[in-house]
């Protein structure tokens, strides 16, 4: 188990089209050996979407990783002062987190607990999925791409026809990703062919 005793939090934001892929990502670090501790934004914790209700995302996740779920900002913060993580993932992590983050914008519990980790110098490991990648969002990739203790899980164009400025990350590189950025380097390449498959 390649995790095995890590403090793991996992913060969710608003790309709901991918929470039930990032759900199965979840489980794999925790059957890797790690303690997974929650983290949702407002959008996660209190919308319902096509793809589902909030009231069943937090059930079920609070049902996997036997955590309580941070929901507030009050609630994300003693993340810092308490060192409370070994590593900090964002998945998935949507234009307007990347944005804020870029800008040093506090004004969610995702934001909170991406603050409040890395105030402690430790790494935290983004997977974009935005629609605006390429288009407003690209030069805030850039500037988190060269970020102390921030490393992106590689990410390519996932409909490059249909939507050119759509970025999403291959969520299944999640755990290596994590591996790579405990020893405080970035997994390559970061700049993927996206396939589905």
């Amino acid at each position: 188990m390649r995790l095995q005793g890590l403090k793991v939090g996992f913060v969710l934001t608003g790309s709901h089209c991918t929470l039930d892929q990032i759900y199965k990502e979840i489980e794999k670090v925790i059957d890797e050996g790690a303690e997974v501790f929650p983290v949702l934004s407002y959008s996660v914790s209190s919308t319902d979407t096509r793809f589902g209700k909030s009231a069943d995302w937090c059930s079920k996740l609070q049902e996997m990783t036997k955590k309580p779920l941070i929901k507030t900002i009050v609630e994300a913060e003693p993340i810092g002062p308490g060192k409370l993580f070994d590593i900090l993932v964002v998945a998935p992590c949507t234009g307007n987190t990347l944005a804020k983050l870029a800008n040093g914008i506090t004004d969610s519990p995702a934001l909170m607990a991406i603050k409040a980790h890395l105030r402690n110098g430790l790494p935290v490991v983004i997977a974009v999925s935005t629609n605006d990648g390429l288009g407003f969002n690209a030069k805030n990739i850039a500037l988190l791409l060269n970020t102390k203790n921030i490393y992106m899980v590689p990410f390519g164009q996932d409909k490059p026809l249909a939507k050119p400025n759509s970025l999403v990350a291959k969520m299944d590189k999640i755990i290596d990703t994590i591996i790579y950025a405990l020893e405080r380097k970035q997994i390559q390449p970061v700049l993927i062919e996206y396939s589905e498959n």
